[in-house]
């Protein structure tokens, strides 16, 4: 299947030029320093260093890029910080001991999860202030929001998932995993599957099924169908663009283990700064960006090659806990192969004609090249 057979007449080469690259910004907190690093994933330097509130820790980026919103664990609040002038617009009072932060796909809400207050509080992103607090299990760290917007999936120290209705934001269920705690939350790009790493100091025979490990559980039975062994005392992770791999960091291994999706198996171990805790990729899932607490910098992983391409220095504990680069676009529901399954029918021609040809539809679609954009419709499409 190639997408050049559905172009109507129109060669996709000579859109190949020079493709206008869209600049993405890396947002870690610097637990230790009361500041966010703005990276420059482009050039790997630092952009703008922002004051916010004491500890920073978890971190998450609206989906159009435009916001930035970081949990302060001893202000017990959460920055909102504007993109666009890196300058904090908001100081939003939550439950005490804020740690995980997620967004809802459409940008309308963030969740904040309080671990000393044993509650979700929910954030309205137009005015910035807290619309719902949510009663939740004990000490919850990791949050993730479904592709559609209806769950949000809460991880908590005593090896439980709660999934909450984001309605009513009422808990509509408990997946027990193990007695470890669950640190990093995920969920796949069509929802099918959430994603939960299980951390613990130490491995221990008696409750190896669950110690430092990924569990994977089917969001259509509230069950776990896998559990992957990974580094010691794991935190954060990250789910690469195409959804195949999983990159988790192994805070007391000093490394990110690559899962492979498909046959849940770890097939790579990279070894990065010391205490690794944030992970997060570029929006072309290019490169996978590591916040290395102990070291004081960040890592920047091949996603090709695995291999570690630039370390860059930068405050006090880094932790980046979140997704702190923009995410990827999920789709691309705007295009596809007439007739291929997951596709919504329309021609690749359709982009030349909406955004006046393919450069300025990856610039204009978060992709950092029109190859870029090509993989993810192929991706996308099946192909």
């Amino acid at each position: 299947m190639k997408i050049r057979s559905c172009i109507a007449g129109i060669a996709l080469t000579s859109f190949l030029g020079s493709a206008s690259a869209l600049g993405q910004n890396a947002y870690i907190t610097n637990f230790g320093s009361n500041t966010v690093s703005v990276v420059d994933t482009a050039t790997n330097t630092i952009t703008a260093t922002i004051n916010v509130g004491r500890a920073p820790f978890g971190v998450a980026v609206s989906p159009d890029g435009s916001k930035s919103y970081v949990t302060n664990q001893f202000s017990s609040s959460v920055s909102a910080i504007n993109t666009a002038t890196e300058a904090v617009i908001a100081t939003i009072p939550v439950g005490n001991g804020p740690s995980g932060v997620a967004i809802s796909p459409d940008g309308s809400k963030v969740y904040v999860t309080n671990q000393s207050s044993n509650t979700v509080s929910v954030i309205n992103t137009v005015t910035n202030a807290m619309i719902a607090t949510i009663a939740i299990a004990n000490n919850p760290l990791g949050v993730a929001v479904s592709p559609d917007g209806s769950k949000v999936y809460v991880g908590n120290g005593f090896g439980m998932v709660s999934v909450i209705d984001a309605v009513s934001n009422t808990v509509l269920s408990a997946i027990q995993i193990g007695i470890i705690p669950i640190k990093g939350v995920a969920v796949s790009r069509d929802g099918s599957q959430v994603y939960v790493v299980n951390g613990n100091l130490i491995q221990s025979s008696q409750i190896a099924q669950t110690t430092n490990s990924v569990s994977i559980i089917d969001t259509a039975t509230d069950t776990v169908t896998a559990t992957i062994p990974i580094g010691i005392s794991p935190l954060g992770e990250a789910v690469s663009p195409d959804g195949s791999k999983i990159y988790a960091a192994n805070t007391f291994s000093n490394s990110v283990s690559v899962i492979d999706i498909a046959t849940k198996t770890v097939t790579a171990t990279i070894s990065v700064g010391d205490s690794p805790s944030g992970v997060a990729f570029s929006t072309d899932g290019s490169k996978v960006y590591v916040a290395n607490e102990f070291s004081n910098t960040v890592s920047v992983i091949d996603a090709g090659t695995n291999a570690v391409t630039a370390t860059i220095p930068v405050g006090n504990s880094p932790i980046a806990f979140g997704v702190f680069i923009q995410p990827a676009m999920p789709g691309p529901k705007f295009a596809g192969i007439p007739g291929t399954p997951n596709c919504y029918g329309q021609c690749v021609a359709a982009l030349v004609q909406q955004y006046n040809g393919l450069n300025a539809a990856a610039t204009a679609l978060g992709y950092s090249s029109v190859t870029a954009l090509q993989n993810a419709i192929l991706a996308y499409c099946g192909g």
